[in-house]
């Protein structure tokens, strides 16, 4: 059993097996298998028998385990496809991008909390040279 450098939520590229080239977002992880589901990767037809009288079975597309060395973290900062290195920051043991050095853990928090913040400051500073410009004008 390795440690895997994949978590669920994770943004990934499978570059191998028939949908390589594919990105998309890790469903669940399996680190006993060593093995991931990726969303709308590896989808295979499942066959449902019905359970009880009101249970309807059918035919069911449903995404299948793919090996996670068949996929490759995609690093939140700079958009590519890279390894991944631990790192101990701030007492914590985070994962880190080894084409820009970016943590990786957390940075999809800390993008949206500065997005947020960056977007309220210009609005109350563009509010207030608006009232500005409408007292002047009278």
């Amino acid at each position: 059993m390795a440690n895997m450098n994949i978590k669920k939520g994770d943004t990934v590229v499978v570059i191998a097996g028939k949908d390589s080239g594919k990105v998309a977002e890790v469903l669940a992880c399996y680190p006993k298998d060593n093995r991931v589901t990726v969303k709308g990767v590896n989808v295979v037809t499942k066959h449902n028998k019905p359970r009880s009288a009101q249970d309807k079975g059918g035919i069911a597309k449903v995404e299948g385990k793919i090996d996670a060395s068949n996929v490759q973290l995609v690093c939140p900062v700079c958009g590519k496809a890279t390894r991944v290195a631990h790192k101990e920051v701030d007492g914590k043991n985070v994962r880190v991008c080894k084409k820009c050095n970016a943590t990786i853990d957390g940075a999809k928090k800390a993008t949206k909390s500065t997005a947020k913040t960056e977007e309220k400051a210009p609005k109350a500073t563009s509010t207030k040279s608006t009232t500005k410009t409408t007292k002047e004008a009278k």
